[in-house]
């Protein structure tokens, strides 16, 4: 099992460079695989949307959140850690241009050493989306292309990568630097076309927010996706969701036993590092993690 940790955005640390330096380097310290950062481009004072994963359907974060960009801070760590994954957790995939995106996930890549893990959705959030020029309606068919386009672009084609497709349109283009290997995407979500998207495209899975029936649902659908695409369902990583204060070594094989390969622990939003770094070293304890 692997344990990944959210960085805690709902405490409105997570552009202060002391506190994240100290937090990531605590996590690679007590042997956590991975920090995950989030993402919302911009939140709004009002808005129709409705939060899927609160009963109030209101997303926890005041529109004046710090929010930093998840790759530029992803960046920042990547110079004040050795070994740790750095991932997103989700990339709200509608607000990137691809052929911008391919650039810089794979500068990010290259800097940390081969460290990045991609996570994308589509986002709730139509006033954000729409904000940043993305028609929400057809979010989902233009995340398909944009998955290609990052794939054709980081592939070593000679003569320039070709891409033609509904929404993105290019011909002999050239990409560098290259990601050092291959930057794993995995699809975030709680509905059905998440999980055959995981199972067409992914290379993981993460259903955060998601049990019982509706999680056994979701993965079954996944693998029955992955098996029509012909792909080797076994081989795409199912990341389930935890708390950092409540996970322990008897609900980690529970989850295990589900089929979850890594474990995306939350953090309650804690503004004092030295506590934080208490709480992370209490749930490494439970766990049994060794760096």
């Amino acid at each position: 099992m692997k344990y990944a940790v959210v960085a805690p955005v709902a405490a409105g640390v997570t552009a202060d460079p002391g506190y994240m330096t100290a937090f990531a380097q605590h996590l690679e310290a007590c042997g956590f695989e991975s920090i995950v950062v989030v993402e919302h481009t911009v939140l709004m004072t009002h808005y129709a949307s409705v939060y899927p994963y609160d009963p109030s359907g209101r997303v926890e974060l005041p529109a004046d959140c710090v929010v930093p960009d998840p790759l530029d801070l992803l960046a920042f760590l990547a110079g004040r850690t050795s070994t740790l994954t750095l991932a997103t957790g989700v990339l709200v995939l509608p607000n990137h241009h691809p052929v911008v995106l391919a650039k810089r996930l794979a500068t990010v890549d290259v800097l940390s050493g081969g460290r990045l893990r991609l996570c994308v959705g589509m986002g709730w959030l139509k006033e954000e989306i729409e904000a940043c020029g993305t028609d929400f309606a057809t979010r989902g068919r233009r995340a398909d292309e944009q998955l290609a386009v990052l794939r054709r672009l980081w592939a070593d084609e000679p003569g320039g990568a070709d891409f033609h497709g509904t929404f993105f349109d290019f011909e002999n283009g050239m990409c560098y630097p290259k990601p050092l290997g291959t930057i794993p995407i995995h699809i975030g979500g709680h509905s059905s076309a998440a999980a055959r998207r995981a199972g067409r495209l992914g290379d993981g899975f993460q259903p955060l927010g998601v049990a019982g029936a509706d999680l056994t649902r979701l993965v079954t659908l996944m693998r029955e996706e992955a098996e029509r695409a012909g792909r080797d369902p076994d081989a795409l990583e199912l990341s389930l969701g935890h708390a950092v204060a409540k996970i322990d070594a008897e609900r980690a094989e529970r989850l295990a036993a589900l089929g979850a390969d890594r474990l995306v622990l939350a953090m309650p939003p804690v503004t004092d590092i030295d506590e934080a770094r208490d709480l992370l070293s209490a749930c490494a304890d439970r766990l049994g993690l060794t760096p």
